[in-house]
């Protein structure tokens, strides 16, 4: 029955996205001018503050996001500005009756300062932007990752012993280039304390999103991550995580903030209680952009 469930739940999202493009065929810019912030959000980066429900397809899971950026100051010219972030990221289990426990939850806060400038002359971009972000981010099992039976936490397979205390401050750099179709980005991050230790003090990351007909987009995001060694309690090497997106905007209803996407996500868990396991999976739900 729960399989049938979320089967029904699939299609009949499937179906909405196909109607509302059916009723639009103009294609708005997928880069969208914002006052909130100078420097737009990147659409594919699973580590952006964004307030989300996204169900896992065919697994008992869901991902939800509750956060934002905005900008405190921006000068006169509109190109440069200085913000905060906040924001969660939880894992949720699916369980009978409509009950939903959280497995691991994220927490971030920070700063940041942002900037952009027109480029002239140029064929494929208009605009030259960056981001750089002071941030800490601390991450917590929940009840949904404790024994039913209550005698103690789920063991985990390949990770520190439960329960460890996971702590990360960092700053994060990224430049992009864009216009109002499309944008490039690379970017890297250097994490200057961590919890538990041994983990490599840098990351990198890059990304493009382009739109597409009917209101529609893609967005890939791809990130080099430290690669956790259990029997060395420390991280050797990288691999490659990527979270592939594709999305339309419900323009076509009114509701421009809103948007419907379908990811897919593979390489090392970006949830921080998982961040030495790697998964695969495809999630498809809902975003807004506040």
């Amino acid at each position: 029955m729960n399989n049938m469930y979320r089967l029904c739940r699939t299609a009949f999202i499937l179906t909405a996205l196909l109607f509302i493009s059916l009723k639009n065929t103009s294609a708005d810019p997928v880069l969208k001018p914002t006052l909130k912030t100078i420097f737009t959000p990147l659409l594919a980066d699973p580590m952006e503050p964004q307030v989300s429900i996204m169900p896992w397809v065919n697994k008992r899971f869901l991902n939800l996001d509750i956060g934002t950026s905005a900008d405190l100051y921006q000068s006169n010219s509109k190109n440069f500005a200085i913000g905060v972030d906040f924001g969660t990221w939880s894992l949720l289990r699916e369980s009978d009756n409509f009950k939903f426990p959280v497995d691991a939850v994220d927490y971030l806060f920070g700063i940041n300062t942002s900037w952009k400038e027109k480029i002239s002359g140029s064929t494929l971009f208009d605009e030259f932007s960056g981001r750089v972000r002071l941030s800490h981010i601390s991450a917590h099992f929940e009840d949904g990752h404790y024994e039913p039976d209550g005698s103690g936490w789920i063991p985990e397979p390949g990770g520190p012993n439960i329960p460890f205390t996971y702590s990360r401050e960092f700053l994060d750099f990224v430049l992009a280039l864009s216009s109002p179709a499309h944008r490039i980005y690379a970017g890297y991050q250097y994490i200057y304390h961590t919890l538990p230790d041994g983990i490599n003090h840098n990351s990198f990351h890059a990304g493009a999103e382009f739109t597409t007909p009917c209101n529609t987009y893609l967005a890939a995001d791809v990130k080099l991550l430290p690669v956790w060694q259990s029997s060395l309690q420390e991280t050797r090497g990288y691999r490659g995580t990527w979270n592939l997106q594709a999305g339309m905007r419900l323009n076509a209803l009114g509701l421009e903030k809103v948007r419907v996407a379908c990811n897919y996500f593979s390489g090392m868990s970006l949830q921080g209680m998982y961040f030495y396991h790697p998964e695969s999976y495809t999630t498809l739900g809902v975003i807004i952009d506040i």
